[in-house]
C-alpha cells in the first residue's frame, strides 16, 4: 500500500469514527434531555391546577361573606322593623287612650249628657264598607236626629282579635269613618257633631272563639248623646246585626 492508499484510509477511518461518535453525542442528550422536559410541563400542569384551585377557594370564600353580609343585613331590618311595629302599636294604643280620656272630657264638660239612642253595623271579615243593611240601619238611627238639641254623636269602630294591633286600630278607624262619611253626605250632619275613635279589639262586645262573636265585634256603635236639659227626645235603642 502506498502512502497516499493509507493516508486515506485513515482519514475514511477517523470520519467514519466522528459520525458515530455525533450520532451517539446527540442521542444521549436526547436521552437525557427529554425526562427533564416531560418533568417540566407536569409542573406547569400541577402549578396551573394549583393556581385554579386558589381562585376557586377564593370565590367561595368570598360568596360566603357575601351571604353571611346579607344574612347579616335581612336579620338587622327584620329586628328594625319589628322594633318599628312595636311602636307603631305602643303609639296607637296610647292615641286611642287619650282619645278616649278627651271624649270623656267633652261629654263630662256639658251639663246632664246622656245616651238617648244608639246604633250599631257589623262588618265582613277585614272589611270597611257599608253594606244595604247597615245603611238601612243608619237610616233609622239619623231619622231620630231631626228633633235632637245640643247633641254630639260618639262613633266608636272595633274589630276581631284577628290580626296585629296596629293595623286593627287602623282598620276600626276606617269602619267609623265609613259611617261618619255616610251620615255627613246624606243628612248633611255637621261635622262638629261627631267624636270619632277606633279602639280595634280593645274592647270585645261578645266572646272572639265563636264566629258569631267575632262578627259582633267587627263593628262601629253610634250613640246620640244629648243634654237631656232641653227637649231632646227619648228615643229608642235601634241596635243592628248580621
Amino acid at each position: 500500500m502506498t502512502r497516499h492508499s493509507l493516508g486515506f484510509a485513515l482519514a475514511s477511518a477517523a470520519l467514519t469514527l466522528f459520525g458515530v461518535s455525533g450520532c451517539a453525542t446527540k442521542n444521549y442528550v436526547k436521552n437525557q434531555t427529554a425526562p427533564i422536559i416531560t418533568h417540566t410541563g407536569q409542573l406547569d400542569q400541577e402549578t396551573a391546577e394549583n393556581n385554579r384551585q386558589i381562585h376557586d377557594v377564593d370565590d367561595r370564600a368570598q360568596a360566603g361573606i357575601k351571604q353571611a353580609q346579607t344574612s347579616a343585613d335581612t336579620a338587622n331590618q327584620n329586628a328594625q322593623n319589628a322594633t318599628k311595629a312595636a311602636s307603631d302599636a305602643d303609639t296607637a294604643a296610647n292615641d286611642v287612650a287619650q282619645r278616649a280620656d278627651s271624649l270623656d272630657a267633652v261629654v263630662k264638660g256639658l251639663d246632664n249628657y246622656k245616651q238617648v239612642a244608639d246604633v250599631s253595623v257589623t262588618f265582613g271579615f277585614d272589611k270597611s264598607n257599608l253594606t244595604d243593611d247597615d245603611r238601612s240601619q243608619l237610616d233609622n238611627f239619623a231619622g231620630q236626629l231631626g228633633s235632637a238639641k245640643n247633641y254630639i254623636l260618639e262613633v266608636t269602630g272595633g274589630c276581631d282579635t284577628t290580626g296585629p294591633a296596629d293595623y286593627n286600630y287602623a282598620l276600626s278607624n276606617r269602619r267609623a269613618d265609613a259611617v261618619v262619611q255616610y251620615l255627613v253626605a246624606k243628612y248633611n250632619i255637621p261635622p262638629h257633631r261627631f267624636y270619632l275613635i277606633g279602639i280595634g279589639k280593645d274592647q270585645q262586645v261578645a266572646p272572639d272563639t265563636t264566629r258569631e262573636g267575632r262578627q259582633k265585634n267587627r263593628r262601629v256603635e253610634v250613640q246620640l248623646l244629648s243634654n237631656m236639659n232641653t227637649n231632646a227626645p227619648e228615643a229608642p235603642s235601634a241596635t243592628g246585626g248580621q
